[in-house]
């Protein structure tokens, strides 16, 4: 690259044969070893010439950058590019499923020509036999009726590509053909494609984000250059979401006499045996975990990615079978965030699934003798209290916010504690606990759905609209002031906002915990802050005599 100072083979070889070594970038504090080549972010030196007026010394690197671009741009001697670059070698695949490559190879050049239109779509042929080969050369060789053909235009003999395409081939574009499914002669309506594009979330894991999408924006971008979709990128925003780990393994060492050793033991641990403890073996002390035998045996605990071959995978069906799918799409929502990895423990699950019991006895109330539930609701129409309207609106604001922020594990705990208070209420009005469904519904569909069916509705809860918090509701009526006496805070009372000075008063002397320093005292001045404190100033000398 011609820049010994700043790039270590050029720094070597420069040393090496005695050339001149000139610094164009500083480190931020200055100092820079002469014999190591600063190959870090810096400020810029060295760096102007008075012939083309170009000057960026004292600039940062990077802001030195986007000037010098700036200035070939506008002096005609180029413009600034973006080069992406294709990893054709993961492309080929050499099996038979995925997309056949729609091209042929003439016979006496060896030329690649692609198929006509005409000639589209190419089919995989039917083989009996698609195991590999054996010989290195793709399945597709077995089908030679296929593999041989003849170019339309020339009638020259040629091969067809015996490689296959990817799954994700055909899948980068997929989100454009969920616009329009059924148009036979265009891969989408510019229409439906400048309503419906770009996607507003992509969800994928960070496999996705090395393979799919980046061969997805590719063809985005190259789809957008001839015209066919409207706008340069696909996707507005990517959310990676994070894996899902086995449930924590327990490592115990023993020595070669079979004696436990403790994982923070001087010796080492490499000679031990190690061996899996069952978690009923365990106890937790402080951070640790350690035998319950012998607590002064601590253990490894790590979770790992599930895998066959750890013997750790959980299996949905059992989980679905033993506690029902909602039980388990609630756990898996409430474990972390979504963009976290998170700890599977089956353990876990319980308190979820106890949530949605308690859920379905609010509404429906306590099982019959026989463990059957009576038909019907527990709920009345009553009118609500403005204390349950307001109770239920912050419950809707806050699930909302969290699911449009992701963090749905939050959501949940926010519609565990409107089931709490609920549960202390005299009754349940129906208004509130359509509503309350309603936010349950996306959460667990199954068990939601029944209840809106027993709260007297014909139509599923689908078709209904998202319940949406008033902001009336929402006001905190009530606040809690500090109370002092003489400078000095000695508790806080609980009171309306717009409660009168005399009112705050009143129900400072009342409270238990602070009369005791009102009883007998007479009170030279008092000072009132709306919404922020009372200070009660009492007169020493009266209380003296």
């Amino acid at each position: 690259m011609a820049v010994p100072a700043h790039d270590s083979r050029d720094h070597e070889f420069a040393l090496k044969y005695e050339l001149p070594i000139i610094k164009v970038v500083s480190p931020p504090n200055g100092n820079c070893d002469p014999e190591e080549a600063y190959a870090d972010d810096g400020i810029m030196i060295n760096s102007s010439s008075s012939s083309s007026g170009l000057n960026i010394n004292g600039m940062l690197s990077q802001d030195a950058a986007l000037e010098v671009t700036s200035w070939v741009e506008s002096n005609g001697f180029g413009k600034k590019k973006v080069n992406y670059k294709l990893r054709d070698w993961l492309f080929a695949r050499q099996r038979y499923w995925g997309e056949p490559f729609p091209v042929i190879y003439l016979d006496d050049t060896n030329e690649m020509v692609p198929l006509t239109e005409n000639q589209l779509p190419l089919t995989l042929p039917e083989l009996d036999d698609f195991t590999p080969t054996g010989t290195g050369e793709p399945p597709l060789t077995k089908a030679a009726d296929w593999v041989r053909t003849t170019d339309v235009l020339t009638g020259k003999p040629a091969r067809r590509e015996t490689s296959t395409m990817p799954q994700w081939a055909g899948s980068c574009w997929y989100y454009l053909r969920f616009m329009d499914p059924k148009n036979s002669s265009t891969l989408v309506d510019k229409a439906k494609e400048s309503y419906w594009g770009p996607v507003d979330i992509y969800v994928g894991g960070a496999e996705h984000s090395v393979l799919h999408l980046l061969y997805a924006r590719f063809w985005h971008k190259v789809l957008y250059d001839i015209g066919v979709v409207s706008t340069k990128e696909p996707f507005k925003c990517l959310i990676n979401q994070g894996l899902i780990l086995g449930e924590v393994e327990y490592t115990a060492y023993r020595d070669n006499e079979g004696k436990w050793v403790s994982a923070d033991s001087d010796s080492s641990l490499s000679d031990c045996i190690q061996e899996k403890v069952p978690a009923d073996k365990i106890t937790k002390v402080g951070d640790n975990y350690v035998l319950k035998d012998d607590p002064n045996i601590r253990l490894n605990a790590r979770a790992y990615k599930m895998s066959k071959s750890r013997g750790n995978v959980i299996n949905p069906d059992d989980v679905v079978s033993e506690y029902g799918a909602d039980s388990l799409r609630l756990y898996e929502m409430f474990m972390g965030p979504l963009r976290d990895s998170k700890t599977w423990s089956t353990g876990g699950i319980e308190g979820v699934h106890r949530f949605l019991g308690r859920t379905w006895r609010l509404v429906v109330g306590a099982p019959l003798p026989d463990g059957s539930y009576k038909d019907g609701t527990m709920v009345t129409d009553v009118e609500p209290t403005f204390e349950q309207l307001r109770v239920l609106h912050k419950c809707m604001a806050r699930v909302s916010e969290e699911i449009q922020e992701t963090r749905f594990n939050t959501a949940i705990s926010a519609m565990m504690e409107f089931v709490n208070a609920a549960y202390k209420w005299d009754t349940q009005p129906k208004s509130v606990i359509d509503s309350f469904v309603l936010l349950l519904s996306p959460f667990a569909p199954h068990l939601a759905e029944e209840l809106w069916f027993r709260l007297g509705h014909a139509q599923s809860l689908a078709h209904e609209q998202f319940p949406e918090a008033k902001n009336e509701y929402l006001k905190e009526s009530e606040i809690v002031l500090p109370v002092q006496i003489n400078g000095k805070t000695r508790g806080t009372i609980l009171v309306d906002k717009e409660c009168s000075e005399d009112d705050v008063f009143q129900i400072a002397a009342s409270d238990d915990r602070l009369s005791k320093y009102l009883d007998g005292k007479a009170i030279r001045k008092r000072i009132y802050v709306p919404g922020r404190i009372l200070n009660v100033i009492l007169d020493q000398q009266k209380a003296r005599t």
